[in-house]
């Protein structure tokens, strides 16, 4: 985890300070910044200007942020920056004293939640959480599904199950992987329900909430030039059963590891390209489906099938060609 502090004052930058080291001791990645002012003091190279251009940038490049000092001064210097939970970082805020660590954005999804905890125990101070399922001890979806790597497919939905929770509705859980039923959850009839699973379409329940793992990596070759709603075309034709969301990587001869349509689509569902040369392709373990026009360009018989086992999985959707683009389909291990 990539983590951004800031202190105020001196006895918020000693604190700050050892937070800092006890977070990098753990392996997470840790950056300490102070105000023009109070780098001054503490004879440091130059300091920020201004808090909210400081909370901007590491808005764009940190996975947390952490202020010790007063919560209004973290509040105002995010404000500007604050889009959605779902992909905003995690803020906390940290009192001077280190008395209580307060979780200020994203909570679940961005992991505040169990940072301000870990926060909390490292320093011996008092964890204060208060979104609503953590306060009553329910089940929260969000959070679950963060934690066992699932996408949401359904926003009004993953809010509708918190809701029913919170009003002690009964709410259902299938799975198709071998996961136990969370605690608050059914199996069995429910009118909403959450269904683990990497295939798209309808559900268990009446209202079903669809978490998916990443199960899926596509190979894809295609020519000079083409777009990505061509792309995006040809792999929904190819996932037709999968949800998109399954994807969690991409894969494609580094000839192609520029081209501005597969970056496009690959930066759509937020997952990486992944570019393998001739030689690392040719070194794939399967039986591909051969061609000479491809080879006598790349020097590889097939990218696509070659660039979608390369993740380690193994070949489910064979190369399907189509409007200058072809793709194959591995699935994970574990699935």
């Amino acid at each position: 985890m990539k983590i951004a502090l800031t202190a105020f004052t001196r006895r918020g930058a000693v604190l700050a300070e050892r937070l800092k080291a006890l977070l990098a001791e753990e392996g997470q990645v840790c950056v300490l910044d102070y105000p023009g002012r109070l780098a001054e003091e503490l004879s440091l190279p130059d300091g920020y200007e201004r808090v909210g251009l400081w909370a901007g940038d590491r808005f764009a490049d940190q996975d947390a942020l952490i202020f010790v000092g007063a919560a209004g001064i973290a509040v105002r210097a995010i404000a500007p920056y604050v889009k959605d939970k779902f992909t905003d970082p995690a803020v906390l805020s940290l009192d001077e004293a280190g008395r209580f660590v307060v979780p200020l954005l994203s909570g679940h999804v961005g992991g505040a939640n169990d940072l301000a905890r870990h926060v909390a125990e490292v320093l011996g101070a008092t964890p204060v959480v208060s979104t609503a399922t953590d306060v009553n001890g329910l089940f929260a979806v969000d959070e679950w599904a963060v934690k066992h790597g699932l996408a949401i497919t359904d926003r009004s939905l993953a809010k509708a199950v918190s809701a029913a929770l919170l009003e002690g509705k009964r709410v259902g859980f299938a799975s198709d992987l071998p996961l136990d039923c969370p605690e608050g959850l059914y199996e069995g009839k429910a009118d909403l329900g959450v269904w683990v699973t990497c295939r798209a379409g309808g559900g268990p329940f009446p209202e079903t909430l669809r978490l998916v793992p990443k199960c899926l990596a596509l190979g894809i070759g295609c020519r000079r030039g083409t777009s990505e709603a061509a792309i995006r075309a040809a792999v929904e034709d190819v996932l037709q059963g999968w949800d998109l969301a399954a994807v969690k990587q991409v894969g494609t001869i580094d000839l192609k590891q520029d081209e501005p349509g597969l970056l496009a689509f690959c930066a759509s569902l937020g997952v990486p390209l992944v570019p393998y040369t001739a030689e690392e392709l040719q070194k794939a373990k399967g039986v591909f489906t051969s061609s000479e026009f491809v080879k006598g360009v790349p020097g590889v018989d097939n990218v696509c099938e070659r660039a979608a086992v390369l993740s380690g999985g193994r070949l489910t959707v064979p190369k399907q060609a189509g409007n200058g683009v072809t793709v194959a389909v591995a699935m994970l291990p574990g699935f």
